[in-house]
């Protein structure tokens, strides 16, 4: 998927399509959060299973009843190739390769405290985790990290000058307060560039 159909999904273009994909998306993670995921895999497996041979068996009685040839209803389904091609799957390892490349010398360098500030910072981050992990589990963020994603957007949109106030109000509070925390502890001043 591109970024531009991505947007087009959070900022409800298409109605119809956002529609399916948030309901689907939501609907699997609340199957999720009640049943394991062997046992919500093997119950939408079973659905469409059987849709798909009542289609079948369907499509079968009506050629019979009418006389007609018209062959295996999901022929044109079965005919397409699914193979995963060679490059396609060099490509997107490449792209994970680097991308964990460069995770692991982000953490050695937050952990080796290569940067006093910035280390820091990821100890205040993951001390904020535990507070969050203690509140909610992993599914959970999940389901608020998808209707945050499929409402937001769409909320900024129609709000955004509102939002954009606040939003100034907050970052000019929050550089005052970094500003008179690195003037009291010795170390954290920022180094001029």
């Amino acid at each position: 998927m591109d970024a531009k159909r991505v947007v087009d999904l959070l900022y409800w273009r298409d109605v119809k399509t956002t529609g399916v994909v948030f309901g689907a998306s939501l609907l699997l993670l609340l199957s999720l959060s009640v049943c394991s995921i062997i046992s919500v895999f093997s119950y939408v497996a079973l659905a469409l299973l059987s849709v798909t041979i009542i289609f079948r068996i369907y499509k079968g009685i009506l050629q019979a009843i009418q006389k007609s040839d018209e062959g295996h209803p999901f022929k044109l389904y079965l005919d397409q190739d699914l193979a995963l091609s060679e490059d396609l799957v060099h490509k997107y390892s490449d792209l994970a390769l680097g991308r964990i490349n460069s995770s692991i010398r982000e953490l050695r360098r937050l952990f080796l405290v290569e940067d006093l500030v910035d280390s820091l910072k990821f100890a205040v981050f993951m001390w904020i985790l535990t507070y969050v992990g203690a509140l909610f589990n992993g599914l959970t963020l999940l389901i608020l990290g998808l209707v945050s994603a499929f409402s937001l957007p769409i909320i900024y949109e129609k709000h955004q000058t509102q939002i954009d106030q606040y939003i100034a109000l907050v970052n000019n509070q929050i550089k005052d307060i970094i500003g008179k925390i690195q003037a009291k502890v010795p170390g954290l001043k920022k180094k001029t560039e």
